[in-house]
């Protein structure tokens, strides 16, 4: 009774004070399953991320102020082996929490966002998942398949939005109630990447149309303020349908604010300085707060809004966003001591993940390491085509397609990049483990294969080459060889055939898989045998399901010559190929080298261990303050 009277009394003040709000909302995002500060591949601690160090963070931004919001943004529950765990070796029971969710609970998310790789295990696995959540879950641009060829009355498969009624005080310490509107939005691509698990369940619409139709309907109902929450990255332009689009979202009619991630960015960054409207001194995008809060754990992503009572309505007056690191890459320490009740809150799942992982596979003759991964042919990909070409050529031994060559294509997943210095293959010798194929293999994938003609290998690689930054021959100076806004799981080597990549020339294709310069081949030399490639011949490629449904916008790839979707994991193929080989040799064939560029010296940036595997004309140049190092590689 007390607290209601001191409600209606200060509600009834009006004017005895400004009525000003500060009110601060949290971000995480791309938790990616680390709830620990654990790397299970190298099975040790690491203070570089995890739930348990932001967990620290996040009770640090509370005491700081009255009034807070806690969301996070999607690509939580696949990432880590101990996501794997929970999903496939030792399922959750129905109505159990999911370990990241049983964290989560622990710090009271306000809600959360729906990402890409939430449909990794399939769209029964993500219902259960949600259907246990402590938080309420949003997505709005994800909709049923209800098979009629209506888009019109078509059903959100999940909940779109929510008004949240939350109560805070003003500067003064008086209460008031502020609706605060949430909408969930993610990459319209599920359905191509996980076409396998969605096909003919669940459809997608644009971003950007979709809070343009619903942000009218949450302000109708009564939202005084608007987050978006998109799992979805910052880009300059925007087209319908993109899958980075934080920056139109910001154009939005309605939408206060917009919380972004899925590039593994951080934003207010010096990545996006020169994103048109971007004001990274105070976080915003065209006048609004905008924050992408890194990856894995690593950043709190923060924004202090001051909302001021006019007549009816809150207005935003004062909009800011930051970012808070767990770690200091310079110094190597942590910024901050783990909290200790997210590791309680999932040690079940921890151990039980821990003695998953442990479980031997084969022996291993050789270290397997994926430093060079970029810059020659390597063994940490090599033994991936090796396990999907024998797969392949098994599953379609009784079909149509049993005499044709069968190719395999397969990329480089941990080679540094925006996942930081840390993130590479290094095997040792001795017994390979599961940890070790998840090492190898980090996503959960599906093996499959398409049927493509010898012109289209090409165009496959010449793709896969946007890898690299044109070199200019004339040079003496240094130059940077990789491209880091190219993505490394998108630069595919094909085994079965020999070539060389000759970076002097520009890339055939930009960054979303359109012709950017009709007459540019960076591949030459391309063969099958020893001989020229047919143009015209027929070959299969073992590949995965993202790749083979149009993931990476690849020419001719568009889940149409698709003539094997196995329901085994790569992870399983490469674990079956292992086993059966009982001792592994790891070695790469060279089947493709970059054309020697006479005189010119490439720069090269990976990890400092990389000295332990120089190739030839290689040399160390320095170590740099974020823990990369740079090489310099000569002809």
């Amino acid at each position: 009774m007390k607290h209601t009277a001191f409600l209606i009394g200060a509600l009834l003040l009006g004017a005895a004070g400004a009525q000003t709000v500060d009110l601060r909302i949290l971000e995480t995002t791309d938790l990616h399953t680390n709830a620990l500060g654990y790397d299970y591949y190298q099975d040790k601690p690491t203070g570089e991320y995890g739930l348990e160090y932001t967990a620290t963070l996040i009770k640090q931004a509370r005491t700081e102020k009255v009034n807070t919001l806690l969301y996070d943004n999607g690509d939580l529950i696949q990432g880590t082996p101990l996501g794997d765990y929970v999903a496939r070796i030792k399922p959750l029971a129905p109505g159990t929490m999911h370990p990241m969710h049983a964290a989560m609970a622990l710090l009271k998310y306000d809600a959360g966002n729906l990402g890409n790789h939430e449909f990794n295990y399939g769209l029964p696995f993500i219902q259960q998942v949600v259907a246990a959540s402590p938080m309420p879950i949003v997505s709005a641009n994800t909709y049923a398949e209800d098979g009629d060829g209506n888009p019109a009355n078509d059903k959100n498969a999940f909940t779109p939005y929510l008004i949240q009624r939350k109560l805070v005080r003003d500067t003064y310490g008086r209460p008031y109630y502020i609706n605060v509107g949430v909408i969930g939005l993610l990459p319209p691509q599920i359905v191509q990447w996980d076409k396998s698990h969605l096909d003919g369940k669940v459809t997608t619409r644009d971003i950007v149309e979709t809070a343009r139709k619903f942000v009218p309907e949450m302000k109708a109902r009564g939202a005084d303020l608007i987050v978006a929450i998109a799992h979805s990255g910052i880009t300059a332009d925007y087209q319908p349908g993109q899958e980075n689009v934080a920056t139109e979202l910001t154009k939005v009619d309605g939408v206060d604010v917009v919380l972004s991630g899925h590039s593994h960015q951080v934003f207010p960054g010096p990545v996006y300085k020169s994103i048109p409207g971007a004001d990274i001194d105070n976080g915003t995008i065209n006048g609004k707060p905008v924050v992408m809060a890194g990856f894995w754990g690593n950043d709190l992503g923060i924004v202090d809004l001051t909302l001021t009572k006019k007549g009816n309505r809150w207005v935003i007056s004062a909009g800011k966003a930051s970012v808070r690191p767990i770690w200091d890459a310079a110094a190597k320490k942590s910024l901050v001591t783990p909290d200790p009740q997210i590791a309680a809150a999932v040690k079940a799942a921890h151990e039980g993940t821990l003695t998953y992982v442990r479980g031997k596979v084969a022996d291993l003759t050789a270290p397997i390491t994926s430093y060079w991964a970029l810059a020659q042919d390597d063994p940490s990909v090599q033994l991936v085509s090796n396990a999907q070409t024998a797969y392949v050529k098994n599953a379609l031994s009784t079909t149509e397609y049993k005499d044709l060559p069968v190719l395999s294509a397969a990329a480089p997943f941990k080679a540094g990049g925006r996942s930081g210095p840390s993130y590479y293959t290094d095997i040792p010798a001795g017994t390979l483990a599961i940890k070790n194929v998840a090492d190898l293999y980090v996503y959960p994938n599906t093996v499959q294969a398409v049927v493509v003609t010898g012109a289209q290998v090409q165009d496959w690689l010449e793709r896969s080459a946007g890898q690299f930054r044109q070199i200019d021959p004339a040079k003496t100076e240094p130059q940077v060889l990789v491209d880091d806004s190219f993505p490394t799981y998108n630069f595919d080597v094909i085994d079965g055939v020999t070539y060389e990549i000759d970076v002097t020339q520009p890339s055939r294709y930009g960054s979303k898989g359109e012709v950017v310069n009709a007459g540019a081949h960076r591949i030459k030399n391309l063969q099958y045998q020893g001989k020229p490639i047919d143009p015209a011949a027929k070959y299969v490629v073992a590949t995965n399901n993202y790749r083979a449904s149009g993931g990476g916008s690849f020419p001719g790839l568009d889940g149409k010559n698709i003539v094997l979707a196995a329901p085994d994991e790569t992870r399983q193929a490469l674990v079956g190929f292992f086993s059966e080989q009982k001792t592994v040799n790891p070695t790469a064939d060279g089947n493709w080298k970059l054309t020697p560029i006479p005189g010119v010296t490439l720069l090269y940036v990976s990890s400092p261990a990389a000295q332990k595997a120089l190739p030839a004309g290689a040399t160390l140049v320095r170590t740099r303050e974020d823990g990369f190092a740079e090489y310099t590689i000569k002809f």
